[in-house]
């Protein structure tokens, strides 16, 4: 058996090592803490939720070239006369074609769901009603002219363009040879 003394000695030897070890540990838990708090160095940043984000941009950019490529893409180039006509033209009902819209109000334009505002035009049968065609004419406008086909009366590859009135048509579009693109071939189902 240990005397009274070892045992008080060896008691306290033991307290002293367990004391020293828990100050040792507060020293160190309290640097823990002091870089743990500092906002600097902590700020996380979760990668994989930033790079799900940049793909889906990308994706969704992606998918926007492709809208514009299946809307303003050309399926079909042809080559024709551009004439313009008036609503009141001698032979004009006054009412298109395709829709039986009257148009004797000066109405030359047409709000499509797909393409937005275009311009009315008759065409053959080559080319089915609702289709949309895109052309320049410098005679009438410095940008690309996108028309919808709401109209009948020529033959051929070539375009008629409706305007506000005959004097119109005669004064600004007159007759001239052109090359339009196929946007659309009918009305979308």
């Amino acid at each position: 058996m240990l005397s009274k003394s070892k045992f008080y000695l060896n008691y306290i030897t033991k307290a002293g090592i367990i004391l020293v070890v828990l100050l040792g540990l507060n020293a160190s838990s309290s640097k823990m803490e002091t870089y743990s708090t500092n906002e600097n160095i902590n700020k996380s940043i979760d990668l994989s939720t930033m790079a799900i984000y940049i793909n889906q941009e990308e994706e969704k950019k992606a998918n926007e070239e492709a809208l514009q490529t299946y809307l303003w893409g050309s399926l079909d180039s042809y080559t024709g006369d551009l004439t313009g006509y008036g609503a009141n033209c001698p032979l004009c009902s006054g009412r298109l074609a395709c829709t039986g819209q009257d148009v004797r109000d000066g109405t030359d334009t047409y709000t499509d769901k797909t393409y937005g505002e275009v311009r009315i035009v008759a065409s053959s049968s080559n080319l089915p009603c609702g289709s949309i065609i895109r052309f320049e004419s410098s005679r009438i406008s410095e940008e690309p002219i996108v028309a919808i086909v709401l109209d009948r009366g020529v033959l051929g590859n070539n375009i008629d363009l409706l305007t506000p009135s005959e004097e119109y048509a005669y004064k600004y579009v007159g007759r001239s040879k052109i090359t339009y693109d196929v946007l659309r071939m009918g009305w979308e189902k």
